[in-house]
């Protein structure tokens, strides 16, 4: 279970006689999620999610993913709201996290996707990137190609442990996407973790997106990229055509990609696939004795980067004209 932070019945009680959120039901962990902390709390005002940070989130990053996340809701996004505790403030802390509260959204997340649904992920990932595009707040990518070199360095001596060759697969894909990476695109607030446990469902539709701890300032077709990765490769590994083009089309129906991020996608789909490779074998090779939650397999990644290192252009994720 993702919890990494116990929180005492006494130490709840303290913490939500600061907000005005009613009496507490009841409240439990929530198995999903690797990054944080969640409860799911249920109270006589409604139900709501706590939220401890941990991890590789900062805390001087907070007030923007907060700030967002409200600005996304004014723009009419379906996305959590922070809650303001009695003193008009959204961040607290519990157990000595820092932590929120959020509303809670109806949906449940789909654990193998249809073309439906990468059809309507496609729509909403698109309203994000335009929703997002007059929000004032910045935060550049911690997690882009700059990074990468330093994240392999902490696995490299282990890396071939995990799979014969990794480190020298490894090595000479850092060095062909050093040398290829796209500039210039266009850019603005990516979501940079829209996983399908991300993404909530009613029926075929989206009811919501969650867990904007990654958000930051990037390239659009980046996220389109981590997306194609997240949602349109079958459990055997092959990628799943038919998925592609629905994802693609919802995306182009909202907001369309130009030549030059059409022409970068095989690129963008490499690298987002090389970031999780890495950040799932920093974790893999680190679990802390006693852990409650059991890492990524990297070697997932790996052999999406295997597909994507075939791919000549865009239509080979079915991108249509």
């Amino acid at each position: 279970m993702a919890v990494y932070t116990e929180v005492s019945d006494e130490e709840l009680s303290a913490f939500l006689e600061t907000y005005d959120i009613g009496t507490v039901l009841s409240y439990k962990g929530i198995a999903e999620g690797v990054e944080n902390t969640n409860y799911f709390l249920h109270t006589t005002k409604g139900s709501y999610i706590l939220t401890l940070y941990e991890k590789r989130v900062r805390e001087d990053d907070l007030p923007f993913f907060l700030g967002l996340m409200q600005h996304l809701a004014q723009k009419g996004l379906n996305c959590p709201l922070p809650v303001n505790n009695r003193r008009g403030e959204p961040l607290g802390r519990v157990a000595g996290r820092p932590a929120v509260i959020i509303t809670f959204l109806e949906g449940i997340a789909v654990r193998r996707p249809t073309a439906q649904h990468c059809g309507a992920l496609g729509g909403a990932l698109a309203k994000l990137h335009l929703a997002g595009q007059d929000f004032d707040g910045y935060r550049p990518n911690a997690l882009t190609l700059e990074a990468w070199r330093p994240l392999f360095a902490q696995a490299e001596a282990q890396a071939d442990t995990v799979s014969p060759g990794l480190a020298e697969r490894t090595r000479r894909e850092l060095a062909n996407l050093e040398a290829s990476w796209p500039r210039g695109l266009p850019s603005g607030i990516i979501h940079a973790d829209l996983f399908t446990d991300n993404v909530f469902f009613i029926g075929p539709e989206v009811s919501g997106l969650i867990d904007f701890y990654f958000a930051c300032t990037d390239a659009f077709a980046y996220d389109v990229a981590i997306c194609l990765n997240a949602w349109c490769f079958e459990i055997d590994g092959s990628f799943n055509l038919t998925k592609g083009q629905a994802m693609l089309a919802g995306y182009q129906a909202v907001r369309r990609l130009n030549a030059e991020e059409v022409e970068a996608l095989p690129t963008l789909c490499r690298g987002s696939a090389m970031r999780f490779m890495l950040t799932r074998l920093v974790d893999w090779l680190n679990v802390p004795p006693g852990a409650l939650v059991k890492p990524k397999d990297p070697m997932e990644y790996d052999r999406k980067l295997n597909f994507h290192r075939h791919v000549k252009h865009a239509r080979e994720y079915g991108l249509e004209a």
